[in-house]
């Protein structure tokens, strides 16, 4: 049998005046389908927080909301919403829980939708609609954990204090509890490591600049991008400090990184009897090495990290860390009683606390899970909906874990995700008799890209049982652009059919495209370990737009349209090229130089499109990312590198050797910068060296293509930050060059 983990109580206790709790109507849904009861008398926790977030998202309308606190039972979270036309009250177990069922009400009576990204609250009525009845929801798991160890570096890891309140304001929106937050996490290993023979500037050179620093917290690299400054590290420390509260504000727990033994060059013989182990290369970079845990000088080192941890973020119950991640190696150390020594400190500095492991390839191994206490793990599996024939209460022995998906490599530009495989797989798990699930985990490598997936997977934590598929993309559709409209309804069940339809087996995320990829007649693929094929019908795309294109004018003005049109014109339009490629390549081959000319303006002007259609929504934009990372720096030196950063974790993503060895374009994204002045521009000289050598009879000039994507990463060149052009014009365009390529 699984083992179950203890529910523990994570609300910010205050002093208020205790509300007496009304009781729960009757059928209210607890995690295995019983009712949900109310305690005679609220308990204390602080409605403040989760209004001022009301506040934020809502305007003026959060007036119409009554907030009252109520107990968590022994079965978990819930909200129960009733009340007449502007009089809603939302009674809920934290401030989260009651912006869960703020967010429930907004989507199912309301009949609007606060995506990630966009939204319809423009079509919100100004005095908001009664509920009819009382709507009732039980989380079926304790753990609704969000965000990848690399989201930071794909989703902006200059973002300031605003963004990312907004980001867990929209996660609590959508249910979730526990987030990671690795902002600001080279603070206490600076600090420790001052402790352990180290000076300050040695340690600011061997911790990377933010947008690489998820890779070095995973032991794969160090020093990229740097130096880093002191300034540096302390505004990230006190950013990553804010979250945190914020999170605590909410009665949401932030995740913060573990201390499982990576330490800078040399530590072993500044440090009597220290025994460390070389990692070897990850991707062509040198791995940090690790500190055998069961060796004297661990338990030293990890007690500073906690200390200096705690000073800066305060204390937490969840602490995130993996041994041996992607290829490391444990040397002649026992991993089992690493895995114990790890676990014996974390519990030293935070007594109870439960360590969180990413699912992910060979780990956790049994041998590792055999040396800890697996009822304070939780394992945040990265796998679930990726392969089949899957059984995680076997192979991790019964040790709870959360089903969760990486429907998204990288942050792609790419619509779509497993989301059949979660509505039907996510609650066969649950309900077997051995069970060991205990949580949903939103693993995307990048958030802020797949409104649809984040609202669906989200869902699955708050439904007594399966989701229908087909129902839910009808309402989403209606919620999505606050209406319902027969085209928007048409659009999404293409979507569904197509690129959200895809099956497990062998990826969890749709096709990059090959508009970004680095130029070749042959290229199947943008990221070397993205899908080498179309995972989808891409027909379905095609007429998800001509559908939207046909939506009502009056559900036009949305965020969420807007938004929507154009990533759907992007992805019928990228698609194009796996079209278009292989064509080239025929006449090419065949010397047709008529042809091959007529073929490559096709695709040329297909670019050119493309940048226009993304240059109009903000949301595909380079600027905004580019000034974020400037905004860092202290300095003009330091400005340049925090841009270099920031540019080349989407382009080179390292120095000559890594790219080289499969990193380059892995972070590639359709945005407006990135196609107009890096993809577009390689394709029309690769184009115009095979025309040239079709005129002539001579074999193509080899191209240094590294160099010249770290040059465009070491440019200054400023982008615009704000949109241009029509987007629905624009869509237009897409869909009648489109529709005429289809009848050439």
């Amino acid at each position: 049998m699984g083992r179950r983990p203890m529910l523990r109580c994570r609300h910010v206790l205050v002093l208020v005046v205790l509300v007496a709790a009304t009781a729960v109507a009757p059928g209210a849904l607890s995690p295995r389908g019983g009712a949900a009861s109310a305690s005679a008398a609220a308990p204390a926790f602080d409605t403040a927080p989760a209004r001022a977030s009301l506040e934020r998202l809502l305007s003026s309308r959060a007036q119409q909301f009554s907030l009252v606190p109520v107990e968590r039972t022994e079965s978990g979270d819930w909200f129960a919403v009733s009340g007449g036309a502007g009089r809603i009250q939302v009674r809920g177990t934290s401030p989260a829980t009651l912006l869960a069922g703020a967010g429930w009400y907004l989507e199912r009576v309301a009949g609007v939708d606060i995506g990630w990204p966009g939204d319809s609250l423009g079509r919100l009525p100004a005095v908001l609609p009664a509920v009819p009845g009382t709507l009732t929801r039980s989380a079926n798991v304790p753990h609704r954990y969000a965000l990848n160890d690399t989201d930071e570096g794909y989703s902006g890891a200059y973002r300031d204090f605003e963004a990312h309140r907004r980001d867990i304001d929209l996660m609590a929106l959508h249910g979730v509890n526990e987030v990671f937050v690795p902002t600001g996490a080279e603070y206490p290993y600076y600090r420790a490591l001052q402790e352990f023979g180290y000076d300050a500037a040695e340690l600011r050179s061997w911790i990377p600049a933010p947008a690489h620093q998820a890779w070095w917290l995973l032991q794969n690299m160090s020093g990229f991008g740097g130096p880093v400054s002191e300034q540096l590290i302390e505004a990230r420390a006190a950013l990553g400090g804010r979250i945190a509260r914020h999170l605590r504000s909410l009665g949401m727990t932030p995740v913060l990184p573990g201390y499982f033994g990576t330490v800078p060059p040399g530590f072993a013989a500044r440090n009597p009897g220290a025994a460390t182990v070389p990692q070897g290369k990850w991707v062509g970079f040198d791995r940090p090495d690790w500190l055998d845990p069961t060796g004297p000088v661990f338990d030293r080192l990890a007690a500073a990290y906690y200390r200096a941890q705690r000073e800066r973020f305060g204390d937490s119950d969840l602490f995130k860390m993996d041994l041996l991640h992607e290829g490391g190696t444990p040397g002649t150390v026992d991993v089992a009683a690493a895995a114990g020594a790890v676990q014996r400190a974390l519990d030293t500095a935070r007594p109870g606390a439960t360590w969180v492991m990413l699912g992910w390839q060979e780990n956790p191994t049994a041998t590792l899970l055999s040396g800890v206490d697996r009822d304070r793990v939780l394992i945040v599996d990265g796998l679930s909906d990726r392969y089949d024939g899957l059984d995680r209460e076997t192979e991790w022995g019964g040790t709870p874990y959360a089903f969760g998906s990486i429907s998204d490599f990288g942050g792609h530009t790419s619509i779509g995700a497993n989301t059949g495989v979660w509505g039907e797989r996510f609650h066969t798990w649950l309900t077997r008799p051995d069970s060991a699930l205990r949580g949903i985990a939103y693993l995307p490598e990048a958030t802020g890209g797949d409104p649809a997936g984040f609202d669906l997977f989200t869902e699955l934590a708050w439904e007594p049982g399966p989701v229908d598929q087909q129902a839910w993309f009808a309402g989403y559709a209606a919620r999505r652009y606050g209406g319902a409209d027969p085209h928007a309804a048409a659009a999404w069940e293409e979507l569904r059919l197509g690129p959200y339809g895809m099956a497990s087996g062998t990826w969890s995320e749709p096709q990059d495209g090959l508009f970004t990829a680095r130029p070749s007649l042959t290229a199947t693929r943008t990221a070397r370990w993205s899908p080498a094929f179309s995972r989808y019908d891409a027909a379905t795309v095609e007429r998800a737009l001509a559908e939207l294109l046909r939506v009502a004018p009056a559900l036009r003005t949305t965020d969420a349209y807007r938004h929507d049109l154009v990533d759907v014109a992007r992805q019928a339009l990228t698609n194009r090229g796996r079209v278009l490629l292989p064509r080239i390549r025929g006449a090419y081959e065949a010397k047709d130089l008529e042809r091959f000319r007529t073929l490559v303006r096709e695709w040329n002007a297909a670019t050119e499109l493309l940048g226009r259609l993304v240059g109009s929504d903000r949301r595909f934009l380079l600027g905004p990312w580019l000034e974020d990372a400037r905004a860092w720096g202290a300095d003009p030196a330091e400005r340049d590198r925090l841009e270099y950063d920031a540019r080349s974790i989407l382009t080179t993503w390292g120095g000559r050797g890594q790219s080289e060895a499969g990193l380059h374009d892995y972070a590639n994204r359709e945005w407006d910068g990135l196609v107009r002045d890096l993809y577009a521009p390689r394709w029309a000289a690769y184009f115009a060296g095979l025309d040239t050598a079709l005129a002539t009879g001579t074999a193509p000039a080899a191209v240094d293509w590294f160099a010249r994507d770290d040059a465009w990463a070491r440019e200054h060149r400023r982008y615009p930050t704000a949109p241009a052009g029509d987007p629905y014009a624009l869509a237009e365009e897409v869909r009648e060059v489109l529709a005429a390529a289809s009848t050439a």
